[in-house]
């Protein structure tokens, strides 16, 4: 029995391009940063304090674009508590001052001792928490009793404190040195705790492999990677350091002399329309208001940076 050859068809042979198996990344790698900012451009609530905290800004750099009025100048006692006029759309002071002039430009004292204590109490903080965090052993028990010392020390208790000795010296860096120079202790303990966390990652200990010296590992590699939350603790310091000022101000320790003096604060404001706060309350309410829509503008923007920077706070949104 004979078979015969079956027919074979073999299909043609093509060579497939380079290109089918390339894989093709597109963008740029995701980061911290990167991540937290997609998430901080969707929320509304950041662009909303973002305005706000721009036009206080504004306000404290360029008052003259908000009011022509002089705040002290023109006080006219014949428009003692007087209502809303031409030209002064939130009425008049005890002393016949424009309470609208007077909130542009006492926006300037507020935020300056604001960012100036919080650059104080932040770098004191960051370089006490970087130390005994990263070094450990002696360095860290010492450095961390230190904070201890001042964590037990209300550090508006202690302004008072320092501006009453000093109360020949009141201006905004003695103020902002008493607030800065005792409220380091809190962001100290929290910058410890992420040098801690970060000192255990790998490339530190490739750092160290390469030769690079413990202080320049530190720099150059621990502390942009634990950066992070002293940015939220900025933000939060700085409103802290605005209620602070006002608290002072308005107990006397403060900036600003009687009233109608040369120094303009939210809170000498405040402390001034108390005495004729039945018969003329809105300029108590006007000053209080400002203050307190700029320090909700910048607890608001921390509390927004610190879950944008937070992976598992982004992951249950």
């Amino acid at each position: 029995m004979s078979v015969e050859p079956s027919d074979h068809f073999v299909a043609a042979v093509t060579k497939a391009p380079a290109k089918t198996d390339a894989v093709v990344v597109s963008g740029k790698p995701a980061s911290l940063w990167r991540d937290g900012w997609h998430d901080l451009r969707r929320r509304p609530m950041f662009w909303i304090s973002l305005v706000i905290i721009g036009v206080v800004l504004l306000m404290a750099v360029w008052p003259t674009l908000f009011t022509q009025t002089p705040p002290n100048n023109q006080c006219e006692l014949s428009n003692s508590n007087g209502g809303p006029a031409a030209g002064h759309p939130l009425g008049f002071t005890f002393q016949g001052c424009d309470i609208y002039a007077r909130i542009v430009w006492g926006s300037r004292t507020s935020l300056s001792v604001g960012l100036i204590s919080t650059i104080i109490g932040s770098g004191i903080g960051l370089v006490m928490g970087a130390l005994a965090g990263y070094y450990g052993g002696w360095v860290d028990a010492v450095l961390s009793r230190i904070g201890d010392i001042f964590f037990s020390i209300p550090y508006v208790l202690a302004a008072v404190v320092v501006m009453t000795v000093y109360s020949d010296f009141r201006n905004v860096l003695t103020l902002s040195i008493a607030i800065g120079g005792f409220a380091w202790a809190s962001t100290a303990r929290v910058v410890r705790a992420e040098i801690l966390r970060v000192r255990q990652a790998e490339f530190v200990t490739a750092s160290r492999a390469l030769g690079l010296s413990r202080f320049r590992t530190l720099l150059s590699h621990v502390l942009p990677n634990a950066i992070a939350p002293l940015l939220v603790l900025a933000t939060l310091a700085l409103a802290g350091a605005i209620v602070a000022e006002a608290t002072l101000t308005f107990l006397g320790v403060g900036l600003g002399g009687g009233a109608g003096g040369d120094v303009m604060s939210w809170g000498k404001d405040i402390s001034d329309a108390q005495t004729s706060l039945r018969i003329a309350p809105m300029s108590l309410i006007y000053p209080s208001l400002a203050l307190t829509i700029t320090v909700l503008a910048f607890i608001m923007l921390g509390e927004l940076i610190r879950d944008a920077l937070d992976p598992k706070a982004r992951a249950q949104r």
